[in-house]
């Protein structure tokens, strides 16, 4: 899995308005410098937050931008999907998927693709952006280089 720059950013403004939460609309340009991202890129990538109703827009002299919902109710998986759509882009493992992959039943790769699309699901939708405000980094389970704990 390949993680683009669109998540990478979108994840960092994400959760730059997480810990403002609470304190008011925050314009772009204060998450863009708060972070090093591009205020252009950032426009880019914030429309799509907007778009899947993660972020609420406020116009005017003291408008920005707000998540639509507290930290502790949007998962990370929320936003990597809103940025770029389906977590694992593999056929055989999509849910919303209405026609198989032709060799569903007999293929040795899927099996692979069905563990790790799992284990991305639990642990992007496992997490939440007040779960990375607060440092909760700490996956069960294993540790990263994937050995048990």
């Amino acid at each position: 899995m390949k993680v683009t720059a669109k998540e990478q950013y979108g994840l960092r403004a994400a959760a730059e308005l997480a810990q403002r939460y609470g304190q008011g609309p925050v314009s772009l340009n204060e998450v863009a410098e708060a972070q090093g991202i591009s205020l252009a890129y950032l426009e880019q990538v914030i429309g799509s937050l907007r778009d899947a109703g993660l972020v609420i827009s406020t116009r005017g002299v003291h408008g920005g931008y707000t998540l639509a919902r507290s930290p502790a109710q949007i998962t990370v998986g929320e936003v990597l999907c809103a940025l770029e759509g389906d977590i694992l882009p593999v056929q055989c493992v999509r849910h919303e998927d209405t026609q198989p992959c032709e060799r569903g039943e007999i293929c040795t790769a899927r099996t692979v693709w069905e563990h790790v699309h799992h284990r991305l699901v639990d642990v992007l939708y496992g997490m939440t952006l007040a779960d990375l405000h607060q440092g909760k980094h700490e996956i069960s389970g294993t540790n990263y280089k994937g050995e048990t704990k």
